[in-house]
């Protein structure tokens, strides 16, 4: 009989696989098709529908997407990541919370792709416009620039830094520390142009069509040259890292009462 940890614990591995196909198709593309990355998210889940079982592939995405958003909501929920509750451990936790509000929507592009309903628009600006049209509408979209660009100086620390191989299993391939590294730095950047985007909206009443989804962010930067490689590499890399974590990542108890979780040191 499989208990209801072990079952999470697969559930989490598969959200990180599907992490693993969104950053490698998302980084192949910007590489070789540079025409499909100005469909921002879009494009990424057009590509994948167009390879052999690509329906399928969607479905495994859907799944494993929602999965991944419910392990980080479990973050500020349950704190099963022992982050701790002082200032430093509720950000993390905030941030987690971010993460798992981000691959829920992933999640539904995705789904949209999936079900042949998609192309329309990943959603990104139509959800920034609905927040603009209420009272403060334009500070909540300003705050949340502020928490982006907080999030990519902690995305880039991480890949400076190094500290997320605590939470990777020794027995993991040797280069994982870098290959990491680089991805996490690759993701600074795009959700620094994230937080610029969502910053201009709320604050420099750019509009909602400022605001940049994932994919968005990444085409903002095609004529950024050697950035723009750079960051389509990282990104590249940080799709193997996740497929690294699909196999080796310390997965915590979802039982609360087994304890603090046995983390690397």
């Amino acid at each position: 009989m499989v208990d209801k940890s072990e079952k999470f614990n697969w559930l989490v591995r598969v959200g990180y696989f599907s992490r693993a196909i969104l950053y490698s198709v998302l980084g192949l593309i910007a590489l070789t098709r540079a025409d499909q990355i100005s469909e921002g998210t879009n494009g990424v889940f057009r590509a994948v529908e167009d390879y052999p079982g690509g329906t399928v592939i969607l479905w495994i995405m859907v799944i494993g997407l929602v999965a991944y958003a419910l392990f980080r909501f479990c973050s500020p929920l349950f704190d099963i990541e022992n982050n701790g509750s002082d200032t430093k451990g509720w950000a993390k936790r905030i941030g987690h919370a971010g993460s798992g509000i981000g691959h829920l929507a992933l999640a539904y592009s995705a789904y949209q792709f999936a079900t042949s309903t998609g192309g329309s628009g990943d959603g990104t600006q139509e959800a920034a416009a609905g927040v603009l049209s209420y009272d403060f509408g334009g500070t909540v979209l300003g705050l949340l620039g502020v928490i982006f660009f907080a999030v990519a100086v902690f995305q880039a620390k991480k890949g400076i830094s190094g500290d997320f191989m605590h939470r990777i299993s020794a027995r993991a391939p040797d280069a994982t520390r870098w290959v990491g590294g680089a991805g996490f730095l690759a993701r600074a950047v795009v959700y620094a142009v994230i937080g610029w985007s969502l910053f201009q909206a709320g604050f420099l009443a750019g509009g909602a069509d400022q605001v940049k989804s994932l994919g968005d962010a990444v085409a903002s930067l095609a004529g950024e040259g050697f950035v723009f490689t750079l960051t389509a590499i990282g990104l590249l890399l940080f799709g193997l890292f996740s497929l690294v974590l699909a196999r080796y990542r310390i997965i915590p108890e979802l039982d609360a009462g087994k304890g603090i979780p046995k983390f690397r040191l």
